[in-house]
């Protein structure tokens, strides 16, 4: 049977979403059910199950599964990893805790960090010692490491992360270590930095490396688990994971290194958000993503979402830079929120309103779901508000229990602070959306964006029914609401190509740098790159994208400037000179010619083709458009108006609606205001413009 389907799967913390695109017709066949937090891959067959309802046998029939999974960073938040112990250079087992030694707040005398995911009594020291060259300058004792071995052993250690100063010049006693590990811990799982992350930054180095060995074991068998399920199912094509830096990898890149999973899931909204942005015309937007459990935003400008490589996990507090774990990897720049249609409202100590971030996910989930869970949500708040229909909350398959959500927000929340049950609700839904647009203000100036000047991108199945709110609070005049928008990472995982991001820390100042070695590092980096895509299934790489991390001598931070085509010779030391000059001049204005500069890292990307998008012109469904009417909570009106309800798939291309107005399709709610107008276009994208007055 030829292959013709590609099926993009999304874990996230409440539903888990199913995109089976058929590349023969373009066709898309969507399925959305409760994740199981107990079991993630037994929620996945769960769809494939579904799926198999309208296709039978279509796993036979797929060439790739790419996935996506919150398992890495939940292992992280929940600390439910491996039992992992670290080896690192005599001397130096408390990096962990001693970190930068910067402080997050200036003014908190109490601030408090993470807890170490590796408790003291499980870092060792280890007697070896390299120069900053990489040169030896005290061999390593192994009889030492055989006996923190047999400590190990004796403590049931399931996971080893190993980093060594200056292990990313020199890896010969990292590997040596992993040698003697092998040996005498052969069930453990052992990660290196000098492949974890071959890069200068003690500390960023080791606790990147302690987080990929601390998911390491739970993520070998959780794929090894999946990929033998889905094969068991059928499958007979690939399995393949997304990265958090917005690429595809195999499933064993993706079991060596978890890390670079750990924001596998949220990228998706991105890279869609990015094709929708193309594809509408507009130069510059925020994708936002809503989902059960967080909310995303990502700056869209040029030509992919933009990028960082380094990020935190787990921070204390939720908006401090500098109060999580630092993970230096690629990723996309995403701002994570804790707000989703599951975030808990509840009443703070001060007697104030509060709306997550904890949320009820899907066991037990909102109180409407009927599963147990007694505590109000965003989601009992909008279904109280109007904006979801209790009978087609997912096309109908799952019923929600208006009654219940009226009891957890009237005691939960209305007789406490003295309120109507639905100006409680009301509440809950606008200060869900505060908490974002407050967040978003705030990643918007310190990207130097003005959020009023973009468009906003909206997915996930409670986004729709907050963008209207959220654009308002931003000052926002368009929002764009993609086809199949509940299920928009998943979607966004088939536009994503396979890539794979490495690097090299090369420390030398420009003046005396070997422009021949560092042309041939890369050229290593580019086999390296061009053998983990094949690994993949890609033999076709279509681009290799070089670049530098280079600051001035003495400066604490480095700035990435991306090479032109050619080599390093072929660009030379005034051609690299002129291209720091005016990344540096982009940035911050101004340069410093007279100043010198030094090249920190080399970096590789290399890409394969870009997939063709897997949205296509839009076909209305046929049938009446317009369903009838509901009466849905106006804010601008102070109460309950009728809003005109429509089935957005019957919407043919050219239909133009004013608000309010409420837009239905099995995955999502699209809810537009009083003064708004959606328009659709002729990709099916829902264009709304934005009434920004007062009444």
């Amino acid at each position: 049977m030829s292959n013709i389907y590609r099926m993009g799967c999304d874990i996230g913390g409440t539903f888990t979403d199913f995109v089976l695109l058929d590349e023969a017709t373009g066709e898309l066949h969507i399925e959305k059910c409760l994740t199981t937090p107990d079991d993630p891959s037994r929620g996945v067959m769960d769809g494939c199950a579904q799926l198999m309802d309208r296709k039978p046998d279509f796993l036979a029939s797929t060439k790739q599964v790419l996935h996506g999974t919150t398992l890495v960073i939940n292992a992280v938040l929940e600390r439910k990893g491996a039992k992992t112990a670290l080896i690192t250079t005599e001397g130096f087992r408390d990096v962990l805790e001693i970190g930068t030694e910067r402080r997050y707040d200036l003014y908190d005398l109490q601030q408090q960090y993470p807890e170490p995911l590796v408790p003291r009594y499980l870092r060792r020291g280890v007697t070896e010692r390299l120069r900053s060259d990489g040169a030896t300058l005290v061999p390593l004792d192994k009889a030492e490491v055989d006996r923190i071995a047999a400590d190990f052993a004796s403590d049931g250690v399931e996971a080893v992360a190993v980093c060594l100063l200056h292990a990313y010049q020199n890896p010969v006693h990292e590997l040596a270590i992993r040698e003697r590990l092998t040996k005498m811990l052969p069930d453990a799982s052992v990660s290196l930095s000098s492949e974890v992350l071959p890069e200068i930054n003690e500390y960023a180095r080791t606790s990147t490396t302690v987080v990929n060995a601390y998911t390491k074991p739970l993520m070998e068998r959780y794929l090894s688990s999946l990929e033998a399920s889905l094969n068991k199912q059928g499958l007979r094509g690939r399995l393949l994971v997304m990265l958090s830096s917005g690429g595809v990898a195999s499933v064993d890149t993706a079991a060596n290194f978890p890390v670079r999973v750990i924001e596998s899931g949220p990228v998706g909204g991105a890279i869609m958000g990015q094709r929708i942005k193309e594809m509408a015309g507009i130069p510059v937007a925020f994708a936002f993503d809503m989902g059960g459990t967080t909310a995303k935003v990502c700056l869209l400008q040029g030509d992919e979402p933009a990028r960082a490589s380094e990020y935190e996990v787990a921070r204390v507090h939720r908006f401090k830079v500098g109060s999580g774990i630092p993970l230096k990897v690629p990723c996309v720049d995403l701002l994570e929120i804790g707000a989703g249609g599951g975030s808990i409202a509840d009443i703070s100590p001060l007697g104030l309103l509060q709306v997550g971030p904890e949320s009820a996910g899907a066991v037990p989930g909102p109180a409407c779901y009927g599963q147990g869970g007694d505590r109000p949500t965003v989601t009992d708040a909008d279904l109280l508000l109007g904006y979801l229909n209790p009978e087609h909350f997912l096309g109908g398959s799952m019923a929600l229990d208006l009654p219940a959500s009226h009891a957890a927000i009237e005691t939960r929340i209305g007789q406490p602070l003295g309120l109507q049950t639905e100006l409680a609700a009301w509440g809950i839904h606008d200060s869900v959306n505060e908490s974002m647009a407050g967040a978003t203000k705030m990643y918007a100036a310190e990207r130097g964006v003005d959020p009023a000047r973009l468009a906003l991108i909206a997915s996930g199945g409670a986004g729709p029914v907050h963008c209207y709110g959220l654009a308002r609070k931003l000052g926002i005049a368009e929002i764009i609401v993609p086809p199949a928008v509940g299920v928009a990472s998943a979607v966004g995982f088939l536009a994503a190509p396979i890539s794979y991001d490495l690097v090299r820390t090369h420390k030398v100042p420009l003046s005396s740098a070997d422009l021949d070695a560092i042309d041939a590092i890369m050229e290593t980096l580019q086999a390296e790159a061009r053998e983990t895509l094949t690994r993949a299934g890609e033999a076709n790489v279509t681009t290799f994208e070089r670049s530098l991390d280079i600051r001035y001598v003495g400066q604490g931070y480095e700035i990435n400037v991306p090479l032109s085509a050619g080599t390093m010779v072929s660009i030379g030391r005034d051609g690299l000179f002129d291209l720091f000059r005016q990344t540096y001049e982009g940035l911050f204005g101004r340069a410093f010619p007279q100043n010198a500069f030094e090249i920190v890292n080399l970096r590789m990307i290399a890409r394969g083709p870009l997939p063709d998008s897997p949205l296509h012109p839009h076909e209305a469904s046929g049938g009446d458009a317009k369903k009838g009417e509901r009466p849905a909570y106006c804010p601008l009106s102070g109460g309950f108006v009728p809003h005109q309800v429509y089935d957005r798939y019957a919407l043919a291309a050219g239909a133009c609606v004013d608000g309010p107005a409420i837009f239905e399709e099995r995955e999502s709610t699209t809810v537009v205001g009083t003064g708004g107008r959606a328009t659709v276009d002729e990709f099916g994208l829902l264009r709304i413009q934005v009434y920004n007055g007062e009444g």
